[in-house]
């Protein structure tokens, strides 16, 4: 038997259910159905931010938001800002706390918090929720749109896709699918390759380095030209890099089919000058070691090792035959210490999916297709992507508020 609802939102995660908690606290007699492909909603949603779940960021600039055109999500982020977003958790007794970046979490640091919170609200002001719940096929009409499930039919008046992409991969129920339906419907779409991710790389040095960790500006340089730089704590892994600034610096490295170079300045405090004079006093100091032991004070030992390597010298040399130009070579590899960017570890280790339906096809204040009425993308679906800080997040949820406002106003207006 068909099921018919004023509003069905496919996908329960962050979206999802936010864009049905929205719906329901202003306006309780529309019905409102969630129907989520995986045995339970927020699956992912409570896999973010290492379990904390960093939900927004009191910097809210435009720059933290990428894809063919960044400015779509600016209408939505600002509107619904920060502390909007934090009204609206109060509303579902989920408190946040900011730290010293200015990320915001739930008070209690747990994604699982958030989950609760949002299940637990869309229970309590009665909206359907249907796991186990694959949509198969969509049909869209002047009024209704019909939607083809593995438990039945449903209409709605208004439709939210809020499934995401391919992040977490098929184990979080992501594999695009929506995506790739919609765009068999006619919506453009933009090609979709993995953001915040760990990095590939040659690996004849960082196999050596695995577990290292080191305080680094990382840089990643395409064709020789800089596209983005980030600076944090930067981990060697058997089969490349990761780390904060690794996972900021990725998006671009399957983006773009040519030479790819990640650098790392070892030192991003001092310029050049000021780790030649460094080293220069270690010299003097520690003349009487071999170089396998020159730099162990100053960075991790094997790290130091392999910068000796890698500026052409033998470890077995002493360290009083330096001369400065061979100094002066450290220093360079220190400040720039390279490797070929290969590809990333993919979908299933990314924590979001550069590209998606192009936006191009919707309205930045609503999130409706311009294609057709009453069907809305929100979301990690659109062709949006944000930085590592909580951004993701946000525009999942004020991209799910811009479509429940106009689906409400819609209502009000008898234009449903």
């Amino acid at each position: 038997m068909e099921k018919f609802f004023d509003v069905c939102i496919v996908g329960g995660g962050a979206s999802g259910l936010a864009a049905a908690v929205y719906i329901k606290q202003k306006k309780p007699s529309v019905s409102v159905a969630v129907l989520e492909r995986l045995p339970r909603v927020g699956k992912k949603l409570i896999t973010t931010g290492n379990g904390r779940c960093n939900l927004t960021n009191s910097d809210e600039s435009i720059t933290h938001f990428h894809g063919d055109n960044p400015y779509f999500a600016e209408y939505a982020i600002l509107k619904y800002n920060n502390k909007e977003l934090e009204r609206f958790f109060k509303s579902i007794g989920l408190p946040l706390y900011y730290d010293e970046t200015g990320r915001a979490y739930p008070a209690s640091l747990q994604a699982s918090s958030v989950v609760d919170a949002l299940r637990f609200s869309c229970d309590m002001l009665g909206v359907d929720t249907f796991v186990d719940c694959m949509v198969t096929d969509i049909i869209f009409g002047q009024s209704w749109s019909a939607l083809k499930t593995e438990l039945g039919d449903f209409s709605a008046k208004s439709v939210v896709f809020a499934t995401g992409l391919y992040s977490g991969g098929k184990k979080l129920g992501c594999d695009g699918y929506i995506y790739k339906l919609l765009k068999s419907k006619g919506e453009k779409c933009i090609p979709v390759t993995p953001a915040i991710v760990q990095v590939k790389t040659d690996t004849d040095i960082v196999r050596a380095l695995k577990g290292i960790k080191v305080n680094a500006a990382a840089s990643l340089y395409i064709s020789s030209k800089l596209v983005k730089r980030a600076t944090g704590e930067v981990l060697f892994c058997d089969y490349g890099l990761s780390g904060p600034p690794i996972l900021q610096i990725a998006r671009e490295v399957e983006r773009k089919d040519t030479e790819k170079t990640i650098s790392l300045d070892l030192m991003p405090e001092s310029n050049i000058d000021e780790v030649v004079t460094l080293l220069l006093s270690l010299r003097d100091v520690l003349y009487y070691r071999k170089l396998d032991e020159y730099l162990s004070g100053a960075i991790n030992k094997r790290l130091g090792q392999s910068i000796i390597k890698s500026a052409g010298l033998k470890l077995s040399d002493s360290v009083n035959c330096l001369q400065e130009s061979d100094i002066r070579q450290i220093a360079k590899v220190i400040k720039s210490f390279n490797f070929r960017a290969v590809s990333t570890t993919g979908f299933e280790n990314s924590q979001v999916t550069a590209g998606g339906l192009d936006t191009c096809g919707f309205d930045n204040r609503t999130m409706m297709s311009k294609k057709y009425k009453g069907v809305y993308a929100v979301g990690e679906l659109l062709d949006i992507d944000g930085d590592c800080g909580g951004y993701n997040l946000h525009f999942a949820f004020s991209s799910a508020f811009c479509a429940a406002e106009s689906i409400l106003e819609g209502i009000e207006n008898g234009k449903d």
